[in-house]
């Protein structure tokens, strides 16, 4: 049998120590869990608070919101399903163009967001004073710029 269809630890370890798509998506779990605890007492996730949070601004559209939140159609429509349920948001026709949604926080979803705040700006300063100044701005820069670029294809 040939060894060519067999991958060495020592590779597999090279990978583990420079994958940067490993490294995002173990800190991103480690992140969310952290503010999954943080918004327990709301029976809220991070990704909900997330979203949310996205929603407040003037009518965003379904495709807007995928967009910004670099998720899939499909995703942010279950994950909205969960919030239409408890009354949090609501996702409605556009006036103009009946194909485009529009998502509208409710008064029970800005109510949520102004309790759900001052955990989450107290929890990430906490984060970001365990981060050196510079390095956190380093750090969101250099992840907002690979989500640009992976957006453009030029990953």
């Amino acid at each position: 049998m040939s060894n060519r269809n067999i991958i060495s630890p020592e590779i597999a370890g090279e990978v583990a120590r420079a994958c940067l798509c490993l490294h995002v998506q173990r800190a991103a779990r480690a992140l969310a869990r952290h503010f999954d605890e943080v918004f327990r007492p709301l029976d809220l996730t991070s990704g909900q608070y997330s979203l949310l949070m996205s929603l407040n601004r003037p009518a965003p559209s379904m495709g807007d919101t995928a967009a910004f939140l670099a998720m899939d159609r499909t995703t942010l429509t279950a994950a909205l399903k969960a919030l239409e349920r408890r009354g949090l948001v609501r996702v409605a026709a556009d006036e103009k163009d009946r194909r485009t949604k529009r998502l509208y926080l409710t008064p029970a979803g800005n109510a949520i967001l102004a309790k759900a705040y001052p955990l989450w700006a107290e929890a990430h300063g906490a984060i970001e004073a365990g981060l050196k100044s510079p390095d956190a701005e380093k750090l969101r820069g250099g992840l907002i710029q690979l989500v640009r670029k992976a957006d453009s294809g030029a990953v």
